[in-house]
């Protein structure tokens, strides 16, 4: 056995390891074993009668909480098991906060003590009332763009969505007391970042990791974020294979972009709002990188992410706000459906790796993709098909164009673009009317 999420060993008793103590109440309980080494084996515990009788009452002095300590034996040698429950409130040594992750015990610092604070009350940040924004202060285009979506999307009732703005924002639980929530505010407002430090997406192309070519910021309302930066990378940062089928133009991204939309859409909605630090999207020629600066739920891990698993928003009511627009489709399997889409796709699926900084979501560009030997082959017939345009006319002027495109097996359009390009090169003319005339081709 090891040491892991809810077992410690420790050699002798110290005080500090109160620590400890307050980490495991804090996180999922644990048992704190005093009288083995780091290699698990009983060292033995020469005052283990008096830490028996004495630790309970220290660590309900110091730390508040109730903890059973029991006296063990093994080849003759003592030692002591702490048994901490998880509890409900925060627990603190000294005015501290710790948190038991995995072996280490953290001390909770900044924004994320300020989440823990709120988990341990069921509150989450995006839940925080802000004062000083007024509903007039709302982008009136937001709140009728949600209308419209959630109308479509039919998951909120037409009535509901008649309501007035006020009253529309409390059915999403947009509102505490007399003051909008942080929600609100990052949904509805055009500037959300005039509160919130960060609250953006950043993109940038890259040649190598430290070749940065040009950038650009998409800001605004949540939902006006993630649908620019959907149009920007594709406008300015991803190149398409074009195909035609007949007359009708294919486009094939290296990225396939429902997949590229449930990731933005991700990050967006699961943003550590409070980290003060925007969405990264890095685009280099042969993959495009996603940061969001958020986290995992507590004990979660990357195999869990990309197993089946239960859906807990990092911001519930935000998430809520995309839900009824019919911008996600279900919580808890948006990695799942990037990866569905990706194998449906043809693509390779994306790499996962979470950080104690973020999530990283990185999608690797096909090499030599279907679409990429399709556009080559393109190349390649478009090469031969004036050469046989012109073999046919000098064989038959009077052929018509229609005739042309049958016999080489290609749309009228496309012989008319060659025939076109043909007259102007000065390598064909018509000669004489419309109707009657004929074809010379020139040497």
């Amino acid at each position: 056995m090891k040491e892991n999420q809810h077992i410690e060993w420790k050699e002798s008793w110290r005080d500090e390891y109160l620590k400890w103590i307050c980490g495991f109440a804090n996180a999922e309980g644990g048992v704190l074993v005093v009288g083995r080494n780091d290699r698990g084996e009983v060292v033995g515990l020469k005052d283990a009668p008096r830490l028996l009788e004495e630790l309970p009452n220290k660590v309900r002095d110091v730390l508040g909480i109730m903890v059973d300590v029991n006296l063990h034996d093994e080849e003759d040698k003592a030692y002591l098991e702490i048994v901490v429950a998880p509890y409900s409130n925060p627990i603190s040594y000294k005015g501290e906060y710790y948190y038991r992750s995995g072996s280490t015990n953290q001390l909770l610092k900044g924004a994320a003590l300020d989440r823990f604070l709120l988990r341990k009350h069921g509150r989450t940040w995006d839940g925080i009332p802000l004062p000083g924004v007024a509903l007039a202060d709302l982008d009136a285009g937001a709140l009728k763009t949600f209308r419209r979506l959630a109308l479509k999307s039919q998951r909120l009732s037409e009535a509901v969505l008649e309501e007035p703005d006020q009253t529309l924002l409390e059915k999403l639980h947009l509102v505490e007391g007399h003051y909008l929530t942080h929600a609100a505010v990052l949904m509805f407002h055009p500037e959300p970042e005039r509160f919130f430090t960060g609250a953006y997406v950043k993109i940038g192309f890259f040649e190598s990791n430290v070749d940065l070519r040009y950038q650009d910021e998409v800001q605004g309302d949540l939902v006006t974020q993630v649908n620019q930066t959907i149009e920007v990378l594709k406008a300015k940062y991803l190149r398409a294979w074009i195909t035609y089928e007949g007359l009708q133009r294919i486009e094939t991204w290296p990225v396939p972009m429902p997949a590229l939309r449930e990731a933005v859409l991700n990050a967006v909605v699961h943003k550590d709002y409070a980290s003060g630090t925007p969405i990264q999207i890095s685009v280099y020629p042969d993959k495009l990188m996603i940061w969001n600066p958020g986290e995992l739920p507590p004990e979660w891990t990357v195999e869990k992410l990309l197993g089946k698993h239960a859906s807990i928003p990092f911001n519930p009511d935000v998430a809520n706000v995309f839900f009824r627009t019919g911008m996600i489709e279900s919580w808890g399997r948006g990695i799942e459906r990037i990866m569905e889409t990706c194998r449906e796709a043809g693509a390779p699926e994306p790499e996962i790796k979470y950080e104690h900084t973020g999530l990283w979501v990185i999608f690797h560009f096909t090499q030599t993709s279907e679409a990429e030997t399709a556009v080559k082959t393109a190349v390649k017939t478009a090469v031969k098909t004036p050469v046989k345009i012109l073999q046919l006319l000098e064989a038959n002027p009077s052929m018509t164009l229609a005739e042309v495109a049958a016999e080489i097996g290609k749309s009228l359009r496309a012989v008319e673009l060659a025939s076109s390009k043909l007259v102007k090169e000065g390598r064909l003319r018509y000669v004489g009317p419309q109707k009657g005339g004929h074809w010379e081709v020139l040497k």
